[in-house]
């Protein structure tokens, strides 16, 4: 993929912005949505699409975060029609739902926007913004949380497992609530409201946060409902399956990669050097069946590193992955995958850690950008408002 150097980032912070105007900077289903409304515009495949999507920032991201919606992000963007808008957010009001440090939340926001660009996000074809610097996402949340059943909420399991992980607990059924605030609980909400503030049509999500996108599309529905007009006016929006890679612990191939695992080994980050890739994938877990094969049930670490190499050979089926190291052993494999991890970060962490240092460039681009999104979503806004009264 092409990355930005310096005199291309230079151009694109020089370049005049998409509009002339200045304005102040400020997602398993368990519901049924077959009763959603139908008068909804007729999609078109040919239609202009609105792309949204976010990520908290919460800490360098991490190879599960890369292969499963970063690379994506980029592959999007890259293949998207002349007319398709698209739209990467930072979610700092996210990530309030869990205690943050201000100082580290300050500087996490700054590096989130540095990687999206040392990954190959490009301003001058997306939209990226920080969530935080667009009140009208909170506007909206609040209106939302206005037409929103607290069924609906609770019967929510994303919230149970975010909880459940801050206070270390393995399940999350019976989940002590003692911890659990208002922002958590309704963080859904807020979600509907950064995608149908844009009017977005398409999301691309993980299958853990399909759940949340329905729940938008049920708030989209009642909102047109309650507030009818000739024209509805939020678009339904449609979960964008992309080929993402559920990425396993090295360290349990159990669960999921996570920043939040006590094991620091257990995860390979962007910014990770050439011996710490070694070392992580040479002690992660695997098992001591004699050779190679692709087995998730009985030999989910082998399993996952396949499910890595796969990934990071253009998205190569794990099954042809597999079948090259029949005859081979776990040193093989790992020696490989290690050189392939290394090829495939070293481009993103090298421009990572310029683009970091530029802090002036990196403000500009985040006011710009907020500016652009602000736009668009006070259109939005200006008919929200006049819908249910508020002007």
């Amino acid at each position: 993929m092409p990355f930005l150097n310096r005199t291309q980032r230079l151009l694109a912070s020089s370049r005049p912005s998409f509009h002339p105007v200045s304005l102040p900077l400020p997602f398993r289903r368990l519901f049924s949505v077959s009763h959603l409304q139908h008068n909804q515009p007729r999609s078109n495949a040919n239609a202009p699409r609105v792309i949204f999507s976010g990520i908290q920032p919460t800490g360098i991201p991490h190879l599960g975060n890369y292969l499963g919606a970063l690379s994506n992000w980029v592959q999007l963007q890259n293949t998207a029609g002349p007319s398709d808008e698209l739209l990467f957010s930072i979610v700092g009001w996210h990530a309030l739902t869990l205690p943050q440090h201000p100082q580290q939340l300050s500087e996490a926001r700054m590096d989130m926007l540095a990687v999206l660009l040392a990954i190959g996000i490009d301003p001058r074809r997306s939209i990226i913004f920080h969530q935080d610097d667009n009140p009208d996402h909170t506007e909206l949340a609040w209106i939302f949380n206005c037409i929103t059943p607290m069924g609906k909420l609770r019967r929510m399991t994303t919230w149970k497992s975010r909880l459940a992980a801050s206070k270390n607990q393995g399940d999350d059924v019976d989940v002590d609530e003692a911890g659990l605030n208002v922002g958590l609980f309704a963080y859904p909400v807020l979600q509907a409201a950064d995608i149908l503030a844009y009017k977005a049509t398409h999301v691309p999500v993980g299958d853990d946060q399909t759940q949340h996108l329905e729940l938008c599309r049920v708030i989209a529905d009642q909102f047109n409902r309650n507030f009818k007009a000739e024209q509805s006016l939020f678009p339904l929006p449609t979960q964008l399956n992309t080929p993402s890679k559920r990425i396993l612990s090295l360290r349990d191939p159990t669960s999921k990669m996570s920043k939040s695992s006590p094991d620091s080994s257990s995860r390979i980050l962007l910014t990770d050097s050439p011996s710490q890739i070694s070392q992580k994938i040479r002690s992660a877990v695997t098992d001591s069946i004699p050779g190679i094969n692709y087995d998730p049930v009985n030999r989910p670490g082998t399993a996952n590193l396949l499910t890595i190499l796969a990934a990071c050979n253009n998205n190569e089926d794990v099954g042809e992955t597999a079948r090259r190291y029949g005859g081979k052993n776990h040193g093989a494999l790992k020696k490989d995958l290690t050189e392939a991890v290394e090829e495939m970060l070293k481009g993103p962490r090298a421009e990572y850690e310029k683009l970091r240092m530029e802090r002036a460039y990196l403000a500009q681009l985040a006011r710009e950008g907020a500016e652009k999104a602000r736009l668009k979503s006070e259109v939005t806004m200006r008919e929200v408002r006049k819908r249910v009264g508020l002007s």
